[in-house]
């Protein structure tokens, strides 16, 4: 499972410890037994998650999937607080939903934005799902993706369908970010640039010009790096878009609307690191900052099989390691960057479908992540002991 062009084997010997399997402080390279970078896992730090609020609004809308933390306060958002997306509205059609709430560390929730009929000037191609897509921008502004539904919940006929929106701090739509290579933004991060920030957006719908319909397998995707200049007084402004990723397997998936590349999380290094779903593992993009050309999935494979089963979300811990949450069983891995599994850890038990968006809450010292199931809805929290 380490760094590697090529499929790596399973590990050989699992440990249990602190509440979280851990492989010796590190990984297994060759059959012995190493240690990450960083010494001790992150995940073996947390204890048992909790729930912090439910995530459903006043309107009904279920299935949570982006989550992103208040960097500072500003409008309607509060420091230390969490913005959570709803994907599915209320009768639980996936696409539609058009909420996202706020909820504070201590679970007090209220409803940030409800997105309604978009005028000509602003319209979403196929409409408003709201994705796991969701970045919190300097001044306040909140951009997140939308993958609309189309007819009876399938995948929308629109190329390109969907779009980025873009709220201001206290919830109402200011513009919408249209293009070619928008379309069907999934996930997305973000790094400070000198005049604004980079988003980083990875799409599950990339289909060839004039295409409207989309194979139920083979459909090769891409990772974007989008441009925005920040000018205080004026709009966010995207000013480039550059594809620096490129053949990522997506799907038409009846329990999922959609499987490809999911969770991608910017490390310390520059590397851009993209979780594919349907082929089991984590890519790397070098240079993601910098580079102008696009790097094909799978030419450098951070880590796959093992612990990996469906890697949706992901963050980067605080030790520099990369987390992914797991579509298949509610399990958190953590790998360091050299492609060790370090840890796993069960956020929540036979949770099959239940996980999506995660990251670090403030402080570093807890793992805030949603949980679909349809008994929660919720944003829970796993903190270190």
């Amino acid at each position: 499972m380490g760094r590697t062009n090529a499929a790596p084997s399973l590990f050989a010997a699992l440990l249990v410890a602190g509440g979280a399997a851990i492989v010796g402080g590190g990984g297994l390279a060759g059959g012995s037994l190493v240690r990450s970078s960083t010494g001790s896992p992150f995940l073996a730090s947390l204890g048992k998650p909790r729930q912090v609020a439910s995530t459903v609004p006043a309107n009904g809308d279920v299935n949570p999937y982006g989550i992103a933390v208040v960097p500072k306060t500003v409008g309607k958002l509060i420091k230390g607080d969490a913005l959570v997306s709803n994907f599915n509205d209320k009768a639980n059609v996936q696409g539609t939903g058009k909420t996202i709430v706020e909820v504070s560390p201590t679970g007090v929730r209220s409803t940030f934005a409800t997105i309604g009929p978009m005028p000509a000037s602003k319209a979403c191609p196929g409409g408003i799902g709201l994705t796991t897509a969701l970045s919190i921008l300097p001044g306040g502004w909140v951009v997140v993706g939308s993958l609309p539904a189309g007819a009876g919940g399938a995948l929308p006929l629109a190329n390109p369908a969907g779009c980025l929106l873009v709220l201001n701090s206290s919830g109402p739509v200011a513009e919408t970010w249209t293009n070619q290579n928008i379309n069907g933004p999934w996930d997305m991060t973000e790094a400070a640039t000198s005049s604004g920030v980079d988003l980083f957006v990875s799409n599950v719908l990339s289909r060839p010009k004039g295409t409207t319909t989309t194979p139920t397998s083979g459909n090769l995707s891409t990772i974007v790096r989008i441009a925005v200049s920040l000018t205080p007084g004026q709009l966010p402004r995207m000013t480039g878009l550059t594809v620096i990723g490129t053949g990522f397997l997506s799907k038409a998936n009846k329990a999922a609307f959609v499987q490809g590349p999911t969770g991608i999380a910017l490390g310390g290094n520059g590397t851009l690191y993209v979780a594919g779903t349907v082929r089991n593992h984590i890519s790397e993009i070098p240079n993601a900052t910098t580079r102008t050309t696009a790097v094909a999935d799978g030419a450098i494979t951070l880590s796959s099989g093992g612990w990996l089963n469906g890697p949706l979300g992901m963050t980067i811990a605080p030790n520099g390691d990369v987390v992914v949450v797991n579509a298949n069983d509610g399990n958190a891995v953590e790998i360091s960057p050299q492609g060790h599994q370090v840890a796993k850890k069960t956020l929540v038990p036979n949770g099959s479908g239940d996980l999506f968006g995660a990251t670090v809450a403030q402080g570093g010292k807890e793992l805030l992540f949603v949980n679909d199931a349809a008994t929660a809805n919720a944003l829970d929290i796993a903190s270190a002991g």
